[in-house]
This record gives C-alpha cells, structure tokens and sequence, in this order.
C-alpha cells in the first residue's frame, strides 16, 4: 500500500495524507473503515478517487460531508484543499476514528455523531457524499443542509445517468457531469436544487 502516482499535491499535504492512511489501516483492523480487500488499493482506490474534488473546493470553503464514514472525501478535502468541513457520520466508532484522523492530521473539521435526517447543522455552501446512498435519497438528505446558492459534489459510478432520471420526478436541479479519473466513474456538480 503506497502513495504511488498519486495527484501532484504539495509535499506537506502528501506528509498528512499519510499519517491519514496509516490511521486508517490500523483502526481498519478493529472496526470496518474500508473493505479488506480495498486496503491494498486504499490510495488509488479511495483516496486519488477523492483528490478528483480538490478543484472544486475552493481552498478555506465550509463543507458538510454526509456519510463520511472512513473520511472520504471529508478528511482527505479537509487535507488537500485546506476545507474547514463537518463530518455527519452515525456510527459512533467511525465518528470517534474521524475525530482522531483530524486532530492527527491538523485538519479543521467538526464531527456530528448523528444520523443526516436528524443531524443539527447549518446550511454549507458545499456538500459532498461519496459511495453513500442512490441519488434521489441524497439529494433528500442534502436538501436541507445545502445554503440556496451552494452546491453539492457526489462522486458516482457507472449508474449516475439512471439516478439522476429517477430524481427528476422529485426534483430539479442543473446538473454537471464532470468526467471522473475511474473508469464509468463520474462527479455530479449539482446546484439550484428545488423539490418539484
């Protein structure tokens, strides 16, 4: 497990990032942060995979993260674009792993311990997900937490194009589609987002 080729990002950011993934490997041998099997691929897998959202969060910008289990892409925006993020993540022992990443890597990041639907958070400019929940689900979640001229970022595979057709019954949205690094891989920017 290395960093390998992983996206140029300053030698700094690279030294926290690793202190972030040893974290991860050692707590992933208590409770379950990432797949078993994922661990050999941790960096081009979950981490590079996250680093695809750095340029777009703007460097200090408030983010809330939904589901953010292991940190990704909460911990990892909160290291490499200097993001001041909350974390909403309701297991406690990945809520408790969160808080210990963070102050491990000097990151600016508030973690709630609740579940979304209930969690106390004010409105953030952006919102990002990754690897949580179908879109229209998402966007439900995200609604409320989303400042009106904000938008949120959802790192999505192969069926973004089938989710989005369903949440339009529900909701319209402008939508852009940014090519993800993965194969089938991509980034929904979603903004103006209002319930039908």
């Amino acid at each position: 497990m290395s960093a390998g080729n992983v996206t140029a990002v300053s030698r700094e950011t690279m030294e926290r990032l690793e202190v972030y993934a040893a974290l991860l490997k050692k707590w992933n041998e208590r409770i379950n942060l990432v797949s078993p099997h994922d661990m050999a691929q941790l960096w081009s897998r979950h981490i590079e995979d996250c680093l695809q959202l750095v340029p777009y969060v703007p460097s200090g910008s408030l983010v809330t993260d939904i589901g953010s289990g292991g940190g990704f892409p909460g911990i990892v925006l909160a290291i490499a674009a200097d993001a001041e993020v909350t974390m909403i993540e309701s297991d406690q022992r990945k809520a408790a792993f969160l808080r210990e990443a963070s102050r491990a890597t000097g990151c600016r990041t508030r973690v709630v311990a609740s579940r979304i639907e209930t969690a106390n958070v004010p409105p953030a400019p952006i919102v990002t997900a990754r690897a949580l929940a179908d879109l229209p689900l998402l966007l439900q979640w995200t609604a409320p937490l989303l400042k009106q001229d904000g938008y949120a970022l959802f790192l999505k595979g192969r069926q973004s194009e089938d989710e989005l057709t369903r949440a339009s019954d529900d909701w319209k949205m402008n939508v852009v589609r940014i090519p993800g690094r993965t194969a089938g891989g991509v980034i929904l920017r979603i903004s103006d987002l209002k319930r039908v």
